[in-house]
C-alpha cells in the first residue's frame, strides 16, 4: 500500500488549497479514506473521512463548512478542498486508510500565514 500526498504549501488567511492523495496497492473503492493533521506541539487529529463509495462523510467541527473531502475511485485519489483557511489550520496533513493495518502517507505541509 502506498499513499502519496501533494498540494500543500503557503497560503494567506482566507485562501484555499486542494490536497490530493494518490493511493496504490489495494482495492481503493473498498476502503474509507481519511485526512488527518498534526500541528506543531499537538497530537494528530482526524480532519475528514469519506466512505468507499462516498456515501458517508465526516468532519471535525473546526473545519465543517470550510473543508470538503471527496474521492475519485477511477483515479484512486482522495482530495481535501480547503477554503477560508485560518492560521490554526497550519499543520502537516496526512492521508490515511486501514484494512486492519494502518497506512499513512508521508504528509504534506500546509502553512496559513500572512
Amino acid at each position: 500500500v502506498q499513499l502519496v500526498e501533494s498540494g500543500g504549501g503557503l497560503v494567506q488567511p482566507g485562501g484555499s488549497l486542494r490536497l490530493s492523495c494518490a493511493a496504490s496497492g489495494f482495492t481503493f473503492s473498498r476502503y474509507a479514506m481519511s485526512w488527518y493533521r498534526q500541528a506543531p506541539g499537538k497530537e494528530r487529529e482526524l480532519v475528514a473521512r469519506v466512505s468507499g463509495l462516498s456515501t458517508v462523510t465526516k468532519y471535525t467541527d473546526s473545519v465543517k463548512g470550510r473543508f470538503t473531502i471527496s474521492r475519485d475511485n477511477a483515479k484512486n485519489t482522495v482530495y481535501l478542498q480547503m477554503n477560508s483557511l485560518k492560521p490554526e489550520d497550519t499543520a502537516v496533513y496526512y492521508c490515511y486508510t486501514q484494512d486492519g493495518t494502518n497506512y499513512w502517507g508521508q504528509g504534506t505541509r500546509v502553512t496559513v500565514s500572512s
